[in-house]
């Protein structure tokens, strides 16, 4: 028993912690064992394998506590909206004065009404092709700006500002604040992404002014979305769950990156967004390639060509001492050419002495058969003459026509060679050997 300290008139005073014990005693013996069904909300498993969470309905919450031991025997793992029976020892944790259940076993009981909305919702996004990979777009490796949605006093807020500032200093951050939890989160977040939807579009519709894509002065161009928030309940987080906000980030001109909660969270937006980030120091980590790599690899690449330009320099150089060796002077060079030339001279000469040399020598020895040739060629000739004209005067017609023979023709002096070529009465003429005769056809026998 736990006495409390006598206070005189002013009645009994307890001493915190022995108020603290008696009420858990008083609770030990008027409820425990006891076992309790709710819904899980703020379910997290620290480093040491405790797990912490809260029971809740409609009308109440209780804060649980399931220690390792309890958890191994889990056949489930535990999510925030699952509807599940407790069986455990109420008490008092007198730290803090809070009402306590010690989960000793845990069992599904069924889903709780968030968890059965957020289903219903998934399947419904599901069905309209807002989560399908096809329509995911790749994250830009430099974006121009980063634009960032979340709530001004929340510490995802530092988490992607410090990240940024240590990976990307030089990247300007176009913030937009919104509520991340609460009955007007929803609104205030399509807002905010729908302001940073506009300035993408006109600086997208600008960029075909501007050589080379210059970024116009007081207007960052936002390559990127940033959509972020810590961890929290199923509840906390349940503005993400909100069809409207899902369908404005599928109408996003650019990539979008949801960093909401833990890793063990999901909500619609993180479904429906171009990426997914455990949490906001990962999504800010995803967008922004740490400013040493992108100047190592510059460095890697001035190296490159440096070294390119070096070996082509030496390339250069060799094929320019390479043709120098074979120019030489010019004035070596206009020696060895005349020289040559006079060498092609002196052989040209010779050849020219040689060749008449030849000529005369051939000359000499055919001069004195000339004429001799030449008289055979003449006499051979005239013989060749003789018989040709001896032929031609056996063709004569007049030897022919001295033997006796006679040529007729016709009145158009046709020759007549044959009785058909006659008529009774026909005019013709006899060439004889020493004149003509006209004669008349008496008659033809054939």
């Amino acid at each position: 028993m736990h006495e409390p300290a006598a206070a005189g008139s002013a009645g009994l005073v307890w001493q915190v912690g022995a108020l603290c014990r008696a009420i858990a005693d008083a609770l030990q013996a008027r409820f425990n064992p006891v076992t309790v069904r709710g819904e899980l909300s703020g379910f997290s498993r620290a480093a040491s394998g405790h797990c912490y969470f809260s029971l809740k309905d409609a009308t109440g919450q209780l804060r649980c506590a399931l220690f390792k031991r309890a958890a191994s025997g889990l056949d489930f793992s535990p999510r925030d909206g699952e509807l599940v029976e407790v069986s455990g020892r109420i008490g008092v944790y007198e730290p803090r004065g809070d009402l306590q259940l010690i989960v000793e076993r845990m069992t599904r009981a069924g889903q709780g009404n968030l968890f059965e909305q957020f289903l219903q919702l998934k399947a419904k996004l599901e069905a309209q092709g807002l989560f399908d990979a096809a329509r995911k777009r790749p994250l830009p490796a430099m974006p121009r700006a980063i634009g960032l949605v979340t709530s001004l006093g929340a510490a995802a807020l530092h988490d992607v500002v410090t990240a940024l500032q240590r990976r990307v200093p030089h990247l300007p951050v176009v913030l937009v604040p919104a509520s991340v939890q609460g009955i007007n989160a929803p609104a205030e977040l399509i807002s905010a992404l729908s302001k940073l939807y506009l300035l993408a579009e006109q600086i997208q519709g600008l960029e075909h002014d501007f050589v080379h894509k210059k970024q116009p002065a007081g207007k960052p161009v936002v390559d990127v979305i940033l959509l972020v928030r810590g961890g929290g309940a199923l509840e906390d987080l349940w503005a993400f769950n909100d069809e409207a906000l899902a369908q404005t980030i599928a109408q996003s001109p650019v990539p979008v990156v949801c960093g909401v909660g833990h890793e063990t969270d999901f909500t619609m937006a993180d479904f429906v967004a171009d990426l997914r980030a455990p949490t906001p120091t990962a999504a800010a980590e995803l967008v922004a390639q740490p400013q040493l790599a992108w100047l190592n690899a510059l460095l890697q690449q001035q190296r490159r060509m440096q070294d390119a330009v070096t070996r082509q320099l030496d390339r250069q150089s060799q094929r320019l001492d390479t043709a120098s060796a074979r120019l030489g002077r010019p004035s070596n060079r206009l020696a060895a050419q005349r020289l040559r030339l006079a060498n092609l001279e002196q052989r040209l000469q010779s050849g020219l002495r040689q060749a008449v040399a030849q000529r005369q020598q051939h000359l000499n020895h055919w001069a004195p058969r000339l004429p001799q040739a030449l008289q055979r060629g003449l006499q051979s000739q005239a013989q060749r003459l003789e018989r040709a004209s001896l032929r031609l005067e056996l063709l004569d017609p007049q030897l022919v026509l001295q033997r006796g023979y006679a040529w007729l023709s016709d009145a158009q002096g046709q020759p007549i060679s044959s009785c058909r070529q006659t008529q009774p009465g026909q005019a013709l003429t006899a060439t004889l050997a020493d004149g003509t005769v006209d004669l008349t056809v008496a008659n033809s026998h054939r």
